[in-house]
């Protein structure tokens, strides 16, 4: 142990001098699937019916209030450890609605933290959407749409799923495009429902292709919960993302999460099989291989998952602490734990102050 800690402890240094002898703007950039973040009204165009809270018998309020606290304490936190301060963007998944995401910003939490919202209502048949919040001090949104994901199964009849939502603007000064995904389910299993994602990885494809026509070599962060790993095919076949820095071309992507996976991080658990499946990656001009932070690159990718996230005993001890064990209430917070980037540059004294 000694010796792996005099190991360990030049690279802690090396770290922490990085921003003791420079003064460098921080901005953190995540990702949080809230796991069925709904309210107790039932939606008679929506199959919000099976959502755990709304099977509940009594008491849904009280859950619904303990739910959102609950979010808001893991979403005020992310990234605060070298950032001094609550991310900067934050994309969201499995929301029902504008209205839980106005619920969630309310708390006690999140209040003084002036986020605004982006969200679209999906054609999802569960009704559960993506989102994104943001600071307008740091972030200042100049356009969004979203993008619909159009399948049909064996039979021909159409799938309703999450849209895929751009949000276009400027971080500070420098203009960057963020894509907020959560791809079909395994739902029938990986093989038979891989074709799905790697649809939605296409989608992807083309929401960047759009982004080009003006912005010919754009800042672009993808992030989401995707329902795969990131070796499976959606990733390494159709966005061509890279693992190395040293592979990375201009107009490539490069994928942090697949080293961190290869090293056995996860951001779920499933019959005691761990995923990555909420990831977040970029486009070439985010990445930099060399000391050069004159404009904002990416620093450090991680998942956040501090000890209260995990659940601690029991049979599914080492799994994300969830919120719900069936329509059963059980105080936790996710299924899923977030994940998130600093984003870095080199800024005046001034400047940093913000």
């Amino acid at each position: 142990m000694k010796y792996i800690l005099q190991l360990f402890l030049p690279f802690l240094f090396i770290s922490n001098a990085l921003f003791a002898q420079e003064n460098y703007q921080i901005r953190t950039v995540a990702f949080y699937n809230l796991e069925n973040l709904f309210d107790t009204e039932n939606d008679t165009l929506k199959n919000d019916e099976a959502s755990p809270i709304m099977g509940m018998k009594e008491g849904r309020e009280e859950v619904y209030q303990q739910k959102l606290e609950n979010m808001s304490k893991v979403l005020a936190e992310i990234g605060t450890k070298e950032a001094k301060k609550s991310a900067a963007i934050i994309g969201i998944a499995e929301v029902e609605n504008r209205k839980v995401i106005e619920d969630l910003l309310e708390t006690d939490n999140l209040k003084n933290k002036q986020y605004d919202i982006i969200h679209y209502d999906s054609p999802d048949l569960r009704g559960i959407d993506v989102a994104l919040l943001y600071k307008p001090a740091f972030f200042r949104p100049t356009h969004h749409e979203v993008f619909e994901l159009k399948l049909w199964d064996e039979n021909g009849m159409r799938i309703y799923t999450r849209d895929q939502l751009l949000v276009s603007g400027y971080l500070d000064d420098e203009l960057i495009h963020i894509i907020v995904n959560h791809w079909p389910s395994r739902r029938g299993g990986e093989a038979k429902s891989s074709p799905k994602r790697e649809k939605a990885a296409y989608l992807v494809t083309q929401i960047i292709e759009k982004i080009k026509l003006t912005d010919p070599n754009p800042k672009v962060i993808i992030m989401g919960d995707l329902n795969d790993d990131p070796h499976n095919a959606s990733l390494k076949k159709v966005l061509k993302t890279k693992s190395k820095k040293a592979d990375v071309k201009e107009g490539d992507i490069y994928n942090p999460m697949e080293d961190m996976f290869r090293r056995g991080q996860n951001t779920l658990v499933y019959r005691d099989k761990i995923n990555l499946f909420d990831q977040i990656m970029f486009t070439s001009p985010l990445l930099t291989t060399k000391k050069d932070y004159s404009t904002y690159k990416m620093y450090k990718a991680n998942v956040f998952n501090p000890q209260y996230l995990t659940t601690q005993t029991g049979k599914y001890k080492g799994y994300p602490h969830r919120s719900f064990a069936g329509s059963n209430f059980i105080n936790g917070y996710s299924d899923h734990y977030p994940v998130y980037i600093y984003l870095i540059k080199e800024t005046s004294a001034n400047q940093l102050k913000n």
